[in-house]
């Protein structure tokens, strides 16, 4: 790997198609899958891969090295990202777009691969707008991205979050606890309610339908009542009550909320204990009532990737440089059914996918 700031132009290929790739935001199970699938499809096309470093900070500082077949050999096995990663807003920067023109035209490189999320992609669609040619890939374990059915990474994730709470399960029936799980997802709660249906909790709760405390707490009392003194709820970062008070938090570069000082999940904790623990209807045992808080946070997409999402990777990845082989920008590439195709890369950052009521009814009929 090069050295920051030190590029290397190989004479030999100076008049070959160049094209810049970046993988942006968080970290996510399948990332080197996609850089192998847009390596391996523009080499065998005779193009060359100019990996920026960082996401769009690298693109910036014209940081990154050529990707090469044999550094990529087998990278979809590894989790993370080989070029690393970043949550740099271009936006932000009154120069942002025109400083990513001039290092792609020093670089000799007719557009950009970015791999990402609505925030990542976002900022390949304003550039797109300002004519620099872009092909979206959509990255996101929260699976909030609208023209895709599945976001590579979601799989993984939803897996790592349920055999938790499966853990969870003996330990909280063991001391009659209740634990309330905290999941990511910042918008939506596709993995909570994924992870949580799978590993039967007693309860998920997601942005998408808010519910009062009161509704909480009388599903952990109707539980106690009955014999079950224990209890598992899975709740999805972003969630708020809808009798709650809304918590001041602080923003990141895109203006998404800092939700990891928000300790959702020592919040609910704290109150659903205070609560049982005073309520005349559970009898003297109700003093010794227990709930505890686990946050999964990052071990949700850290790891390999598992074996839908290396395949997921890569052929979006293959189909992301066959657009750019075919000159095709301005697409996001996204799995339809079984297909993958060529889609709409402004309206999959200007429509969220959040999870339908048929689904969250459905799960809820298992929520007592």
């Amino acid at each position: 790997m090069c050295e920051e700031n030190e590029i290397l132009i190989n004479e030999e290929t100076e008049n070959m198609r160049k094209i810049g790739i970046l993988t942006g935001g968080g970290d996510c199970p399948g990332l080197n899958a996609v850089i192998r699938g847009v390596v391996e499809k523009c080499a065998e096309a005779g193009m060359e891969v100019f990996g920026f470093h960082n996401g769009w900070r690298g693109a910036m500082l014209a940081q990154g090295h050529w990707l090469t077949l044999s550094e990529v050999e087998g990278i979809q096995t590894m989790g993370g990202t080989i070029i690393g990663s970043s949550r740099t807003n271009v936006m932000k920067d009154p120069k942002g777009p025109e400083t990513i023109i001039e290092v792609l035209r020093a670089l000799d490189l007719e557009g950009v691969v970015a791999i990402g999320g609505d925030d990542t992609l976002g900022v390949a669609n304003e550039l797109r707008k300002r004519g620099i040619n872009v092909i979206g890939v959509p990255k996101t374990i929260d699976n909030d991205l609208s023209c895709t059915d599945y976001t590579f990474g979601f799989e993984t994730a939803s897996n790592i979050a349920m055999e938790a709470i499966d853990r969870l399960q003996t330990t909280a029936k063991a001391h009659s606890r209740c634990i309330v799980v905290e999941c990511m997802g910042r918008h939506t709660g596709w993995i909570a309610l994924q992870a949580g249906l799978a590993a039967n909790a007693s309860l998920v709760l997601i942005p998408e339908f808010p519910k009062t405390f009161d509704e909480i707490v009388s599903l952990v009392r109707r539980r106690y009542l009955r014999g079950d003194h224990y209890t598992i709820i899975v709740v999805a970062e972003g969630f708020e009550l809808k009798d709650g008070e809304e918590i001041d938090v602080g923003t990141d570069a895109f203006g998404n909320k800092l939700l990891i000082q928000k300790n959702l999940a020592k919040h609910l904790s704290d109150m659903i204990e205070a609560a049982m623990r005073n309520d005349p209807l559970l009898g003297n045992d109700a003093q010794y009532f227990e709930c505890r808080p686990v946050v999964l946070g990052h071990v949700q997409r850290g790891g390999a990737p598992c074996a839908f999402d290396r395949v997921l990777g890569t052929r979006l990845g293959i189909k992301a440089g066959e657009l750019v082989v075919n000159g095709a920008y301005g697409n996001m590439v996204g799995m339809a059914g079984n297909q993958i195709v060529a889609t709409d890369l402004d309206r999959a950052v200007s429509i969220r996918k959040e999870v339908d009521k048929e689904f969250y009814d459905a799960a809820s009929l298992y929520f007592k």
